[in-house]
């Protein structure tokens, strides 16, 4: 099936809105992210949609919700793992210590000394995606490099961030 038009591919959409948001649910396991993945896909898509050539819309919608709920289930894990806090503060009752307020401001203060000894342009892609919120298509734009060589300086940077967790 092939929908040349953008007002057919929006409508196409609206009216699959129910399954895609269950396809990002099963992904993130919480309705509520997962509506907040599927409006972020019909920004993305009413962003560009003139441009692109779809053959299978339905296809390419349920593909696009996809990934975005991957991204942001890999965003998700990565916050946890960096910026939560320890099991005894997440107990019933428990307040966090001073102690595990050291230790985290500690994890804090190496992940931002790894993220100094990157080159400037991983750095500035790192922040501009993991922190801003830009798409790697974003970060690609600003920083005139090709997405690929995004994606690298992106893990590149993830895996000097866990090296120095784990060194911790």
């Amino acid at each position: 099936m092939s929908i040349s038009s953008a007002v057919d591919i929006r409508q196409l959409f609206i009216a699959s809105r129910a399954q895609l948001r269950d396809a990002a649910a099963r992904i993130l396991g919480c309705r509520q992210r997962a509506e907040d993945v599927v409006q972020d896909a019909y920004l993305k898509l009413a962003d560009g949609i003139e441009e692109l050539h779809i053959l299978n819309p339905g296809a390419y919608l349920f593909q696009l919700v996809r990934n975005l709920a991957i991204d942001r289930h890999r965003r998700s894990a990565f916050e946890q793992q960096v910026f939560s806090p320890g099991e005894e503060a997440l107990q019933a009752g428990s307040n966090v210590t001073p102690e595990v307020q050291a230790i985290h401001t500690q994890h804090l203060v190496l992940v931002a000394r790894a993220l100094d000894k990157l080159p400037e342009r991983t750095r500035a892609a790192f922040e501009l995606h993991r922190l801003a919120g830009k798409t790697q298509r974003e970060v690609a734009a600003d920083l005139g490099i090709s997405t690929t060589l995004v994606n690298f300086m992106i893990r590149d940077a993830m895996e000097c961030c866990r090296d120095a967790l784990r060194v911790a």
